[in-house]
């Protein structure tokens, strides 16, 4: 079945062009790179995985329950609409959110392989374009899962949402090498690691869980390679350039935050968009979920040197500037070794399940006619 017969609405053209900016750089120097980069560079290609096998796809999914949503995290909870609607109603609500949800990661699952391979074209140092070769293979395996999820298990996805569309071609249409890296790895990876963490630590569905934490692995190496470089790279730049790059990372930390409110669901729901702009912005749940999703991006960018007083200012408006004490070594820590624990417990499963397969055919076998 084509793609195009499960989006909820019009995707638009059946491709989306962004004119290329900025230089292909060539690099002749072999021998040396930042022990750091090429370290990540080997851990990058240790850690290849196949989808296809690491994820348990036998796993059955509830289209009208796929993430054991909670009625409280539903934008409609305890509206008018929400009192009207039956159990059914309240199902399909859910697969839609879960859908929708599902999709931005897929959209922005192949934004980030190209931005991956922008970064292979365009970053000056081989010890980058290495590493960065190894993430546009991570990032076809992401988006490769995402789709398998969207059209084996839910049946529906949705089209891209217009301001992460808008913060993506605004990341590939600069001409500075070092865009990508901080559009794609700093802040929409960063705001997708949060959202992948924050459903991976409340679903109790497997598949879901499996998808997330592998996926998350990833990441937390992507977000270390983009704060390497670009820590590197802006101690050398000047007071005016550093404006200019945290201006850019103010106005799409506003984009990101406003891409968060599900309208487009509400309004496959008959919800007007105003009314449904009204109830995501009363949503108690949806404005601690946005205010959670910035917990990776603060941090990162007062990490790489963009601390400016308009970007404070901008993080005070966002109620978000106390995230930039957190710790992002420890978060992705925590991301490998929940990846690594859901592995031994799958492992240690799989091996009870043979030793009782084995014992039982011993039996059999030893048995009498």
């Amino acid at each position: 079945m084509s793609t195009h017969e499960l989006y909820t609405g019009p995707p638009g053209a059946s491709d989306w062009q962004v004119p290329s900016a900025g230089s292909a750089r060539f690099s002749w120097e072999y021998d040396e790179g930042r022990d750091r980069l090429l370290a990540l560079y080997q851990k990058g290609k240790d850690k290849q995985w196949d989808g296809a096998k690491r994820i348990d796809w036998d796993l059955e999914v509830d289209p009208l329950d796929p993430l054991g949503t909670p009625d409280e995290s539903l934008s409609l909870y305890s509206t008018p609409h929400w009192a009207k609607m039956t159990e059914r109603d309240k199902g399909e609500l859910r697969k839609h959110y879960a859908s929708w949800q599902f999709s931005q990661f897929l959209h922005g699952e192949q934004g980030a392989m190209v931005c991956a391979a922008r970064i292979v074209e365009s970053a000056p140092d081989l010890d980058a374009k290495f590493y960065s070769a190894t993430q546009t293979m991570d990032e076809a395996r992401h988006a490769e899962i995402y789709a398998r999820f969207l059209h084996e298990k839910m049946g529906m996805l949705y089209p891209i949402n217009d301001n992460l569309q808008s913060l993506l071609g605004d990341t590939l249409r600069d001409s500075r090498w070092d865009m990508p890296y901080l559009g794609m790895q700093v802040l929409i990876e960063g705001l997708a690691l949060a959202a992948f963490g924050m459903i991976r630590d409340t679903t109790d569905k497997p598949l879901p869980q499996q998808i997330l934490a592998y996926v998350m692995q990833d990441e937390a190496r992507h977000v270390a390679f983009g704060r390497m470089a670009l820590r590197d790279y802006y101690k050398q730049l000047t007071d005016a350039e550093l404006r200019e790059r945290e201006e850019f990372v103010i106005e799409g930390c506003y984009l990101m935050r406003d891409r968060l409110r599900g309208v487009e669901v509400l309004e496959n729901f008959g919800i007007p968009k105003a009314q449904a702009e009204e109830y995501s912005e009363q949503s108690e749940f949806l404005a601690l979920f946005r205010q959670l999703l910035f917990s990776r991006i603060v941090p990162c960018v007062k990490d790489i040197g963009l601390w400016g007083i308009r970007l404070q200012r901008a993080y005070v408006d966002m109620g978000v500037l106390e995230l930039g004490d957190a710790s992002l070594d420890q978060l992705m820590t925590q991301d490998e070794e929940i990846a690594e624990k859901l592995d031994a417990e799958r492992f240690a499963a799989e091996e009870r399940e043979r030793v009782t397969e084995v014992r039982g055919a011993i039996a059999a076998g030893g048995a009498p006619d």
